[in-house]
């Protein structure tokens, strides 16, 4: 298990096997999925494995926990991937357990990712895609230094595109 990223209050950290369960809960939560792809639970768990799989491939979908640094508990997960719209982006994403939100964690957590993709994957711009309705996401990324993009995508209309340069 690799240490991705670690913060004051944050261990960012690859997924161990035997975690599924507690990856597969987060996704239970309404609130918590109301901004993210709905996905049936084999979905989710073909999801996991990939992840897992992928592990030190920088081109592919990786998953990481987020975790408590204090007492190890489980606060929710953070991905980057090629960017759909440009490849030469990287893309980050990411959920938190209702229980943590509005402390600041969903700032810290893409501030240290951000700082992991410029220093690991060689990417000098990282996006995110954040839906219109989401204004605590919004917030988040705008304090850990992004910025709107003016991205047109048809079908799409609803998505605010964020970017992050070096």
């Amino acid at each position: 298990m690799q240490i991705i990223a670690e913060t004051a209050r944050l261990i960012i950290r690859e997924f161990l096997p035997e975690e599924e369960p507690v990856f597969l809960a987060h996704y239970t939560d309404e609130e918590v999925l109301r901004y993210i792809p709905k996905r049936a639970r084999e979905e989710r768990i073909a999801i996991f494995h990939r992840s897992i799989a992928a592990y030190g491939d920088k081109t592919q979908l990786r998953i990481w926990g987020i975790f408590n640094k204090t007492d190890g508990d489980f606060i929710g997960t953070c991905l980057l991937r090629p960017f759909l719209y440009d490849a030469t982006k990287g893309e980050l994403g990411y959920s938190i357990e209702r229980k943590y939100w509005n402390q600041g964690i969903g700032t810290e957590m893409a501030i240290a990712m951000v700082n992991y993709a410029l220093s690991h994957m060689g990417q000098p711009t990282i996006a995110a895609i954040i839906v219109a309705e989401n204004i605590a996401s919004q917030r988040v990324l705008g304090k850990a230094g992004f910025k709107p993009l003016e991205l047109k995508v048809e079908g799409a209309e609803n998505l605010i595109f964020f970017e992050y340069q070096q």
